[in-house]
């Protein structure tokens, strides 16, 4: 019996199945197959964290995330440089403001 998976999966994960007596069927993706793939693995991990809250599932984000900039040639200290240049322009989300609405007119 087989099951088909079709889904970028670590790099470990073949010889994880091999050491469980089972014979994994393996590609390397292209670039364009490697980008479209990391790009739906980063939806995958999204969902799973936003149904289990789990930490681990964060860390598997930062690890899709670390994986999409080293192929824009980033370095996970370059995204978190412009993460913190984003946030001294425009700020965080640290004081967990709510954009309610805007008004073209002055509240009183």
């Amino acid at each position: 019996m087989s099951q088909n998976y079709n889904k970028l999966v670590r790099d470990k994960i073949p010889d994880i199945i091999m050491s469980n007596g089972e014979f994994p069927v393996t590609k390397i993706l292209n670039d364009e197959e490697y980008t479209l793939m990391l790009n739906q693995k980063l939806e995958e991990e999204v969902k799973e964290y936003l149904e289990s809250g789990s930490p681990e599932e964060l860390a598997d984000i930062l690890e899709v995330i670390r994986s999409i900039g080293i192929t824009k040639c980033l370095t996970l200290d370059d995204i978190l440089k412009i993460m913190e240049d984003k946030k001294a322009k425009r700020g965080g989300f640290d004081e967990r403001i709510l954009l309610v609405e805007v008004t073209n007119k002055k509240s009183r």
